[in-house]
C-alpha cells in the first residue's frame, strides 16, 4: 500500500509508524524462499512476492483449518518501474510436496488446500500460518520454479480494517453481481447472511440479497470486501473474482496513498495500525524499508492485472471433484515471471491482461 504515488519522505513515514505494529514471522522456507538480500537501501533483481488472503474463523470455532482463498504474485522486474498482480486459481490442481516439519506426506489436490495442510497441524496461531504459507510456497516453487523474496497474509477481517481505515474505497463495478453473504432489509440496512452450496444465501425474512449494479462508486468497507468475493453470479466466475481482488488491491494502493491518509495524522495512525494488526509480513531478512526504497518509482496506476488462461475456464473432473487447469501458455507466463521475461510475454499475448477497473 505504501508504494505508489507519494514521496520517498512519506513512504518511509509511513513504513516507520508500520512496522512496529506489523507481525513479522518466517513464512518462507525450504526452495521456495530465495537468497538472502544484500542488506542495503536497494534490492537488485526482480522481485516476487506471495500475497495469501484466508477466511480465519473467529478463535473458539469448530473450524481446525483455514484455506487460502486469495493467492496472488505480485511480481516486479529487475528495472523496478512496474507490478504485475497475478492471480492464482484456488481450484487449480496441483501436487504438493512434502513438508516434513509438520507432519505432511504430500497429496495432489486444489492449490487451495496446500495452505491448510500446514495451518492444521497445531502450533500457535503464528505458527500455523506460517506453516500454512511454507507448504503453499513450496508447492508453487515446485511448479513454477518462482523463489519468493517476500510473502504476506491477510484475513479477511483484516482486510475490511484495512479499507475501514481509509474510510472506503472508491470501486467500479464492471458487471451487475448479486451477493453471496450479504442482504438489504427495508430500510436499506446491509444485513450479514450465510452461504450454503445447496441452497444459496440465507438471510433472514425480509431481506433481499445486495446487488452490486454497474457503475464507479465509493464502497464502504464490508461492500468492498463482499464484492470481491463474488464468483457464482459473474458470468466467468472465478476469473470474475480473481479480477475484482486485484482491482481491489490497486484501489487501495490509490487511496491510501492519496493526499487525504497521507497528509492526514489521524487517518494515517489508522491506517498503520490497522494493517499492523492485519497483516503477517516476511521480508526475508530485507528491512522493510529497503522495498520502500526499491520500489519507490511503481505507482499504484504502475499496477497491470494478469488472468491465467486468459480468463477462460479450463475445468477437469477427477473423480467426480471439479479442478482447474492451467494451459501451456499459463505455464509459459508463470516461467515468464521466474525469469524475468513477464513483460516481453504480454506483449506478446496481451489477452492475459485483465481490465483494471
Amino acid at each position: 500500500m505504501v508504494l505508489s504515488g507519494g514521496t520517498l519522505v512519506a513512504a518511509q513515514t509511513v513504513i516507520a509508524r508500520a512496522e512496529g505494529s506489523i507481525t513479522q514471522g518466517s513464512l518462507l522456507q525450504g526452495d521456495a524462499a530465495a537468497a538472502d538480500g544484500e542488506s542495503g537501501n536497494n534490492i537488485d533483481g526482480a522481485v516476487n512476492l506471495l500475497l495469501v488472503g484466508i477466511d480465519a474463523r473467529e478463535e473458539g470455532s469448530s473450524v481446525t483449518s483455514v484455506l487460502s482463498d486469495t493467492i496472488i504474485i505480485l511480481h516486479i522486474p529487475e528495472t523496478h518501474d512496474q507490478a504485475y498482480l497475478i492471480s492464482i486459481p484456488r481450484d487449480w490442481r496441483v501436487e504438493m510436496p512434502p513438508y516434513e516439519k509438520v507432519g505432511f506426506v504430500g497429496a495432489t489436490g486444489k492449490i487451495n488446500s496446500a495452505f491448510s495442510f500446514g495451518y492444521e497441524n497445531g502450533g500457535t496461531e503464528l505458527e500455523k500460518r506460517s506453516n500454512g504459507m511454507a507448504v503453499l510456497s513450496n508447492t508453487l516453487n515446485k511448479i513454477t520454479g518462482i523463489k519468493f523474496n517476500g510473502a504476506a497474509i491477510i484475513d479477511f477481517s483484516g482486510f475490511e480494517s484495512v479499507i475501514h481505515a481509509m474510510g472506503g474505497v472508491d470501486m467500479c463495478v464492471d458487471e451487475e453481481a448479486e451477493s453471496a453473504h450479504l442482504g438489504v432489509d427495508a430500510d436499506g440496512k446491509l444485513v450479514q447472511g450465510w452461504y450454503s452450496e445447496t441452497y444459496g444465501i440465507q438471510l433472514p425474512p425480509g431481506v433481499k440479497p445486495l446487488v452490486h449494479k454497474k457503475g464507479c462508486r465509493k464502497m464502504s468497507s464490508t461492500e468492498a470486501l463482499d464484492y470481491a468475493r463474488i464468483r457464482k453470479s459473474l458470468s466467468d466466475g472465478d476469473y470474475g473474482r480473481q479480477r475484482h481482488q486485484q482491482q481491489l488491491i490497486k484501489a487501495i494502493a490509490k487511496q491510501a496513498t492519496s493526499t487525504g491518509v497521507l497528509t492526514d495524522l489521524g487517518k494515517l495512525d489508522g491506517l498503520t495500525k490497522a494493517a499492523g494488526e492485519a497483516f503477517v509480513l516476511d521480508t526475508g531478512g530485507i528491512p522493510p524499508a529497503d522495498f520502500i526504497f526499491t520500489l519507490k518509482g511503481v505507482a499504484a496506476n504502475d499496477l497491470m492485472l494478469i488472468k491465467t488462461n486468459a480468463g477462460n475456464l479450463n475445468s477437469i473432473t477427477v473423480d467426480g471433484q471439479s479442478f482447474e487447469q492451467l494451459d501451456g501458455e499459463s505455464m509459459d507466463m508463470l516461467s515468464a515471471a521466474k525469469n524475468g521475461t513477464l513483460g516481453t510475454f504480454l506483449i506478446e499475448h496481451p489477452q492475459f491482461i485483465a481490465k483494471s477497473n
